[in-house]
């Protein structure tokens, strides 16, 4: 049967369709037959416990320059869609958080995916902290004491902001770089929230690898080379994709969190793995389905909607 599924999302006309997941999911949605209709976090609304949006039909191609065609806004409750995709980039601030409060109200007869409750409830820098084996060691603090010590202990470290996103704001701070104290004082200055710490891992001038889960389990993955010049390996910043095959590590960390997945109604989720260690986990807008399906590998975007369409029959 095909759904009707309004997609909350950066606006369609922002985003480069080459890499874009959420591009993916509707190229699929449509070929599929389902209604899709496209809305910005601004344009949602709570009156009462019912939930609205001011969307617009969308239809989308896969031609760069000519992607999408919308039609008229219209006043839509969300509460009669059978799918909600949460799909918008963060930052992960009180305005994300808001509307994961608003389409908490439809979920889960209207089904939103991931789950809006469940992705207020793990930021993905710290709910990978529920599995300390599999991680390198990591600290969040604001406090100066704490991340010199750590620094002292651990030699080369990475400082990022704990709702950071796409790269943006990682540092590599070498054992001896004099900088040291001017970063510290630029995050306090620029960030309420604590930081993350983490050892690192020279491992990632090999790759970052991205892995995808559904439901639980790996279908596919990429491995995000850094440039020469930089620490980074998003691919927005410079970094290169290659195709990559799961190693038995990697299988082992999917098998450990997959229940924790599961349990939260996670359908879509990206992964970050260096040498075995995982980084975080993505559950916010993960991306990496087309990398993937260039490569040759699993068509992700089907998958997905199997996944959601199971879900919706009740199977």
């Amino acid at each position: 049967m095909p759904l009707s599924v309004a997609v909350q999302m950066d606006h369609v006309a922002s985003i480069s369709i080459a890499g874009d997941t959420t591009f993916a999911l509707c190229l699929e949605a449509q070929r599929r037959g389902h209604e899709l209709w496209h809305y910005t976090p601004g344009r949602l609304a709570q009156l009462g416990d019912r939930v609205f949006a001011r969307a617009e039909k969308l239809a989308v191609r896969d031609a760069a320059g000519d992607h999408f065609t919308l039609g008229p806004a219209e006043r839509r409750d969300l509460g009669e869609m059978d799918v909600v995709l949460l799909r918008q980039d963060p930052p992960f601030d009180m305005n994300y958080i808001t509307t994961t409060h608003m389409l908490e109200r439809i979920h889960p007869q209207t089904l939103v995916v991931n789950d809006p409750a469940w992705v207020r409830n793990s930021p993905e820098k710290i709910f990978v902290t529920e599995f300390p084996d599999l991680m390198p060691e990591t600290l969040i603090t604001r406090d100066a004491d704490e991340i010199m010590d750590f620094r002292a202990r651990h030699g080369d470290i990475i400082v990022k902001p704990l709702y950071g996103n796409g790269g943006a704001g990682i540092f590599h701070m070498r054992e001896a770089d004099r900088n040291f104290g001017a970063l510290l004082e630029m995050f306090n200055q620029m960030f309420r929230e604590p930081f993350i710490v983490q050892r690192y891992l020279k491992d990632v001038r090999a790759g970052d690898k991205r892995i995808i889960l559904i439901d639980g389990e790996p279908v596919g993955a990429i491995n995000r080379v850094p440039a020469e010049h930089d620490s980074r390996s998003n691919m927005h910043v410079g970094g290169r994709a290659e195709p990559s095959e799961l190693t038995e590590r990697e299988r082992e960390i999917c098998a450990r969190i997959g229940p924790a997945l599961r349990q939260r109604g996670f359908l879509l989720v990206g992964i970050d793995v260096i040498g075995g260690l995982l980084t975080e986990i993505n559950v916010t807008s993960p991306t990496g389905v087309r990398e993937v399906k260039k490569f040759g590998g699993a068509d992700i975007a089907a998958l997905f909607w199997d996944a959601v369409e199971a879900k919706r029959a009740g199977r």
